[in-house]
């Protein structure tokens, strides 16, 4: 039989996951603690029994959102060192980002469209959570520049923004009945690493 914290670990996630699907539809001033409760199958007066307010859920939300994320691509980052190149970790890691962003989607999906909208001190609470998996891939991106494998005057702060910014809008689009992520995966990397001008065409805009 499940103990009673148990019990109350998996409530607070019901809660959590209806929170989530709920920001990411609504946006964060569409949501009230009533809704989270009717659709968790509670009374709303429960829900102070696992969380002491909405913003107590929502920081809940942000901080998953991230982690859940965050630790998918450092994993396969750890399993690669010192044998993968450069291209394969990068290759690797927006592959992994791609599947945990749609595997989760109704968290990093609310989580990419309040966070804007949040109370500022949730922003700044939820802020080191997101400049740690920023680090992640300013790391990624910079074996590039230290085996010497980049464009000279590559912004590796820009490129990181560019392709997170285009890997993040994916589960609005994305239907997996008609394509797959591992394809998904290459041709991104394959606009960072050989961009969409064929070499040698100097043409400019």
């Amino acid at each position: 039989m499940n103990t009673a914290s148990e019990r109350a670990s998996v409530t607070r996630r019901r809660i959590l996951d209806v929170a989530a699907r709920q920001f990411r539809a609504l946006g964060y001033a569409g949501v009230g603690l009533r809704g989270i409760a009717a659709e968790a199958g509670m009374k709303a007066g429960s829900l102070y029994y696992h969380f002491d307010s909405k913003e107590d859920i929502v920081a809940a939300v942000l901080e998953i959102g991230i982690d859940l994320v965050h630790d998918a691509v450092a994993e396969a980052v750890r399993s690669a060192e010192g044998t993968q190149s450069a291209e394969a970790v990068l290759r690797t890691a927006i592959t992994r980002h791609l599947y945990a962003f749609f595997k989760w989607s109704d968290y990093t999906s609310a989580n990419v469209r309040i966070f804007g909208q949040v109370p500022e001190g949730i922003r700044d609470a939820n802020l080191p959570a997101r400049r740690r998996y920023e680090k992640l891939w300013d790391e990624i991106l910079e074996r590039f520049q230290s085996e010497g494998l980049a464009r000279e005057g590559i912004d590796v702060h820009a490129t990181r923004s560019f392709l997170l910014g285009a890997m993040n809008a994916m589960p609005e689009w994305f239907d997996s009945e008609r394509g797959d992520i591992d394809t998904l995966a290459r041709k991104y990397a394959d606009i960072v690493l050989h961009g969409i001008v064929e070499p040698g065409d100097e043409r400019t805009a």
